[in-house]
């Protein structure tokens, strides 16, 4: 049996290629909206995949099971409760998927989704009654277990998924402590609240060192999973019910996506209400862009916050640096954005002859912003951190608005005075200045490295901290 695992860090997802070395007959599990990696690795080895399995219908991300069949011919496999409007084989606890060596179970383990499930991967060649591994999806994490309250808005009870999940994780529990666990996330996902960084454990050491693996009665498990849960982003539900829909593949909607476009055609499209993204890193794009333009840097969890910030519904236009507006569109693809209509051809270069179209954003420094908040004239600083965040340590005298929620309550930042936002090291902090200025605001600025460098500047903050820039408080949320 050949089983191996991809990861994909900006969306802290697992996958799982499962294959039988007699029959060259392989399965998917989980996969990525972009399938290449598993049908380069397929082709490699000489693998025909044959099956794709869903072990739930992920919220973060748009599954590449619709890409699988279109492109391998593999037949879709989902939990019974799945109800899915594509045609799929639907597999009800116990039933059995055998190809060679290679036997997967399904378990029924709901509880962060109604049709959730559980595969158990048996290697025959080793034993046919003892399994090699398990992939729990997002039902247990290492160190974590899914939330029960992503989905409760659609027909079930954050309380009736939290009970089911105890009963899940009961029968999880029982299988032989060598079992190999293999989730589908890891740390950084928001389908939980402490997963770990590892990416891979065995039962046994799961039920030593899980919290919500520790033997406790129902209502104290459900106080417990439902604490300090993240803010889920928006585009979580509608994710969820497009993973369940019969769509174009992702092949397609790139050759659509991927248009190049003049500066005209991009500033009509912005004054018809169209979203331009610009990519670029923070201080290459306030040191220059496009009026009207929110910067989502590539290098950062790009695709969670494009999700929480743009529109799936109005047209995107990428502006680029030349080289990753591919990119780009394809990690927008990634999470069911499928509206993206361009990129700006030429990037930043075509506004050379367009001075009057360019603005920036002034950058400051911590040392800079501690000398100005002794003055007469202090700005106000907005903190664009986490609620959480802002309770471990926070700058006296600043003001807390979760980036998701600047928009909404934009008229709580002061039109009269100079306005600094810093974050935890710049990226989310870069967002929000573009929020503030596309919505009008001149008198933005951003502070250089966040709190982070507030305090290796070892500048005072609320509670007094110690830390450093190795500790706690850089560690709660990246970036």
């Amino acid at each position: 049996m050949f089983l191996k695992q991809y990861y994909l860090g900006c969306l802290a997802h697992a996958s799982y290629m499962i294959a039988d070395e007699k029959t060259k007959t392989a399965a998917v599990v989980d996969p990525q909206r972009d399938i290449e990696q598993y049908l380069a690795d397929a082709k490699a080895a000489g693998y025909t995949i044959r099956y794709v399995f869903l072990t739930h219908f992920h919220a973060d991300f748009l599954a590449g099971h619709i890409e699988l069949r279109n492109q391998a011919g593999a037949r879709i496999c989902l939990g019974e409760r799945a109800g899915a409007e594509f045609d799929h084989t639907a597999l009800k606890d116990g039933d059995v998927i055998e190809f060679g060596d290679v036997r997967i179970q399904t378990m029924e383990t709901p509880g962060h989704t109604p049709e959730g499930i559980s595969l158990l991967v048996f290697d025959l060649a080793a034993s046919a009654s003892v399994p090699n591994a398990v992939l729990t999806g997002d039902t247990l994490f290492i160190g974590d277990v899914g939330r029960p309250d992503l989905l409760a808005s659609i027909g079930v009870t954050a309380d009736e998924l939290a009970e089911m999940l105890y009963h899940s994780l009961d029968k999880l529990r029982r299988l032989p402590d060598a079992t190999l666990v293999y989730p589908a996330h890891g740390a950084g996902s928001l389908c939980g609240k402490s997963l770990s960084k590892e990416t891979v454990s065995t039962i046994g050491e799961q039920k030593k060192f899980n919290y919500a693996l520790q033997p406790m009665p129902f209502e104290q498990f459900r106080d417990l999973v439902a604490s300090e849960q993240p803010e889920a982003p928006g585009y979580f539900v509608y994710d969820a019910i497009k993973n369940r829909q019969e769509r174009p593949g992702l092949e397609s909607i790139m050759q659509t996506s991927l248009k190049a476009l003049s500066l005209e055609e991009v500033i009509r499209l912005r004054d018809s209400g169209a979203q331009l993204v610009d990519v670029r890193e923070a201080a290459d794009f306030e040191g220059a862009y496009l009026a009207g333009s929110i910067n989502i840097g590539l290098k950062g969890k790009y695709a969670t916050w494009a999700g929480s910030i743009l529109s799936h519904d109005a047209p995107i236009v990428v502006i680029g640096d030349g080289d990753n507006e591919e990119e780009a569109v394809m990690r927008l693809g990634r999470i069911g954005f499928d509206n993206a209509v361009g990129y700006l051809k030429d990037g930043m270069e075509a506004l050379n002859d367009h001075p009057e179209l360019i603005r920036k954003v002034s950058r400051i420094t911590a040392a800079a912003l501690s000398e100005q908040g002794s003055s007469n004239e202090k700005p106000f600083v907005l903190d664009v951190r986490s609620e959480k965040e802002y309770g471990i340590v926070h700058l006296a005298d600043s003001y807390n608005i979760p980036l998701t929620h600047v928009r909404e309550r934009i008229a709580e930042v002061p039109a009269d005075r100079s306005v600094v936002v810093h974050c935890e090291g710049g990226y989310r902090s870069a967002i929000a200045c573009s929020l503030l200025t596309q919505a009008g605001r001149t008198n933005v600025s951003d502070m250089v490295g966040g709190i982070k460098a507030w305090i290796a500047t070892k500048l005072p903050t609320v509670p007094e901290s110690t830390m450093t820039c190795g500790t706690k408080i850089c560690e709660v949320v990246s970036a």
